[in-house]
């Protein structure tokens, strides 16, 4: 096992994850994260949990890292992400809307996704 790391198992949580492994209704992902918790808290090294588990190295230290932060709650948890894109403001839409409904765009009979955008300011896209 790498230096440093210890996974101890607290109390009834090997129960908790041998049932996620053992479940044929769990999220496969769920059943590699609590494999690596339980291998890794049986001693494997990180290469037996690889040969193991298929999966590779940088994915079994993130999981036993999650695991000695915030537990089987952690790693169950799906983390909260950022937005892709930002949102457009209400005034925002509010002044496309009314664009769209009482302008004629130039050289055209209608507004166009790409034309309109432009016009705005506002991105053809979400990414």
């Amino acid at each position: 096992m790498r230096e440093g790391v210890e996974v101890r198992l607290r109390p009834g949580e090997r129960e908790r994850l041998e049932g996620v492994v053992c479940d044929r209704k769990s999220p496969q992902q769920h059943v590699w994260w609590a494999r690596i918790v339980l291998m890794s808290a049986d001693g494997a090294g990180t290469m037996a949990i690889r040969a193991a588990t298929g999966k590779g190295k940088p994915t079994i230290w993130r999981w036993q890292k999650c695991y000695m932060w915030d537990g089987a709650d952690g790693l169950f948890r799906d983390a909260p992400r950022g937005r892709a894109f930002a949102a457009a403001s209400p005034a925002q839409i509010a002044a496309v809307v009314e664009r769209t409904l009482h302008e004629d765009p130039p050289a055209a009979t209608h507004w166009a996704l790409r034309s309109m955008a432009k016009a705005s300011g506002l991105a053809h896209r979400r990414s």
